[in-house]
C-alpha cells in the first residue's frame, strides 16, 4: 500500500530530470530567430513552475516560481524580439532568481528525506544539474556587467549559450580551457563553482551513505 506514493515521487522527480536534461540538450534552438526562441523559453519558462507545483505545497514558493518564470519567458520573448542589451539583463536577473526557486525546492526535498529512495536520488542529481545551469546565468550577468570577463578560444563569448556550456564544464572540473574567464569577478565566481561542485558530490554520497547505513543498523 506504500508503493503508490513512491512511484508518484519518483515520476515527479524523473520528469524534472527529464526536462533538464532536455532544456540542456535543445538550447541552442534558442538562437534559431523568433520562433526557436519562443519554443525554448515556453519550456524553460514552464519547466521549473510545474516542478514547484509538484514537490512542494508551499504557497510562497508556487508563487515565487510562477512569478519567476514569467517573468524569464517575457524577458526572454522581449529579447528574441528586439535584441535590446535591457533585455538580455532581463533574461539573466530573472533567470538567476528562477533558478533561486528550484534550488530552494529541490534542497529541502533532498535535505528533508530521511531515508534513501529514488526519488531522492533523483532530485539530488536534478540539482546538481540545475546548479550549473543557475551559475551560466550568473556568468551571463557578470558579462553583461564587465564586458569581455571570458575569453573563448574563437574570439570574446557573446552569448549565454556558451556560458553554460562553459559552466558546466567547470561545475565537472573538466576545463577544457576553451572559454577563460579574465576578470576579478569571472574568475572568482568560476573558482567558486569549481568548489561548490567537487563538494556538493562529497557532501551528498556522504549523505546518501550515511542514510542508507543508519536504516540498516535499525
Amino acid at each position: 500500500m506504500t508503493a503508490l506514493p513512491n512511484i508518484s515521487e519518483v515520476q515527479k522527480t524523473g520528469a524534472l530530470l527529464a526536462a533538464v536534461i532536455l532544456h540542456n540538450l535543445i538550447y541552442p534552438i534558442s538562437q534559431n530567430g523568433f520562433l526557436g526562441a519562443v519554443v525554448f523559453y515556453v519550456f524553460y519558462g514552464g519547466m521549473f513552475i510545474a516542478a514547484t507545483w509538484t514537490l512542494t505545497a508551499s504557497h510562497v514558493m508556487r508563487r515565487a516560481a510562477l512569478v519567476t518564470g514569467a517573468a524569464v519567458f517575457a524577458a526572454g520573448v522581449a529579447h528574441a524580439a528586439t535584441g535590446a542589451a535591457v533585455t538580455a539583463l532581463a533574461v539573466f536577473i530573472s533567470s538567476i532568481a528562477y533558478h533561486g526557486v528550484i534550488i530552494v525546492v529541490l534542497g529541502w526535498y533532498t535535505l528533508a528525506a530521511r531515508n534513501v529512495f529514488t526519488e531522492v536520488i533523483l532530485a539530488a542529481t536534478t540539482l546538481y544539474l540545475i546548479i550549473g545551469s543557475g551559475f551560466a546565468a550568473v556568468f551571463a550577468l557578470i558579462e553583461w556587467l564587465v564586458p569581455g570577463s571570458f575569453v573563448g578560444a574563437a574570439g570574446p563569448v557573446s552569448n549565454w549559450q556558451e556560458l553554460l556550456y562553459f559552466s558546466y564544464v567547470t561545475l565537472t572540473s573538466l576545463g577544457f580551457g576553451d572559454i577563460l574567464p579574465v576578470s576579478y569577478y569571472a574568475q572568482a565566481f568560476t573558482a567558486f563553482e569549481a568548489i561548490a561542485g567537487v563538494l556538493y558530490t562529497v557532501i551528498l554520497l556522504s549523505r546518501l551513505v550515511g542514510m542508507h547505513t543508519a536504516k540498516r543498523v535499525s
